[in-house]
């Protein structure tokens, strides 16, 4: 599990592209047969990938953790964005599709991860928490997520949100996720800008072309930086960042966040023309 610690503004604004990407950037994510984990200081968020392919891949027990299993202290979200795979807690199987989500809460012993087919596999992107409350394991469909379609065509931004784990979804000490999906020919995503400096938040990108990439936005408002993003890469945000992006084609991306509340609503806008 790779470790990475908090940046302030004053150093983050004088790194290197290369810095940025060592601190901020994290991929190969999805590399098949494997689970790849990396853990963040901004709210002790584990972010992670796993792509099972002929075996079952289990939640393993992290010495960083210094716990006696994974989530014993620890709620976790994880949603499917390939093919459809299982998820097995402590006994229980949920059948996973694209797109759908399950819950994960504190306490939870047992975890493996495994895919349909070996051809077509899962590849279950995940978050986890920090939880000081046990709330029940749950699975929602992109139907039960209540879609919502924002944006217009005009500003490239027409999307669709599905929101899961929030305080009017699935139950959680302080995890939010779900998922975001752009229509052909809208490209922009979380426009207008915002930070919440009372919570971090990470982004993943998936279904974007091979060919294509992301050009994701961070730092102050008045002192901005970029990552150039390829699929199935996530980026962190630091509180204190702003976050948004454009894609050369359109993608979908999964944001998560952690920290002081779960109000999905709490941003502090940042007006484009304000921005430099």
């Amino acid at each position: 599990m790779q470790i990475r610690f908090q940046n302030s503004p004053v150093e983050t604004k004088q790194m290197t592209t290369e810095q940025l990407r060592q601190n901020f950037l994290i991929d190969g994510l999805m590399h098949p047969g494997t689970i790849q984990l990396t853990y963040s200081h901004y709210d002790r968020m584990i972010v992670g990938g796993v792509v099972p392919t002929s075996a079952a891949i289990s939640l393993p027990k992290e010495e960083e953790l210094k716990a006696n299993f994974f989530l014993e202290r620890r709620e976790m979200g994880i949603i499917n964005v390939g093919g459809k795979g299982t998820l097995t807690a402590d006994g229980v199987v949920y059948e996973i599709e694209k797109l759908e989500c399950v819950y994960l809460g504190k306490g939870t012993k047992e975890v493996s991860f495994s895919s349909t087919s070996d051809k077509e596999p899962a590849h279950f992107y995940l978050l986890s928490v920090p939880a000081h409350q046990a709330y029940p394991n749950k699975k929602m469909t992109k139907a039960e997520a209540s879609p919502v379609n924002l944006g217009d065509i005009s500003t490239s931004n027409k999307r669709t949100i599905y929101k899961y784990i929030h305080n009017d979804g699935i139950q959680s000490c302080q995890l939010v996720m779900g998922l975001t999906t752009l229509d052909a020919g809208s490209v922009w995503n979380s426009v207008p800008p915002h930070t919440h400096t009372r919570r971090m938040e990470a982004y993943f990108y998936f279904d974007l072309d091979a060919a294509q990439r992301v050009m994701h936005f961070m730092g102050e408002p008045q002192e901005t930086r970029h990552l150039v993003m390829a699929n199935n890469e996530a980026v962190l945000s630091a509180p204190w960042s702003m976050h948004f992006g454009v894609g050369t084609a359109n993608y979908g991306f999964i944001w998560g966040m952690a920290g002081e509340n779960k109000e999905f609503t709490d941003m502090d806008p940042v007006p484009v023309a304000t921005i430099k």
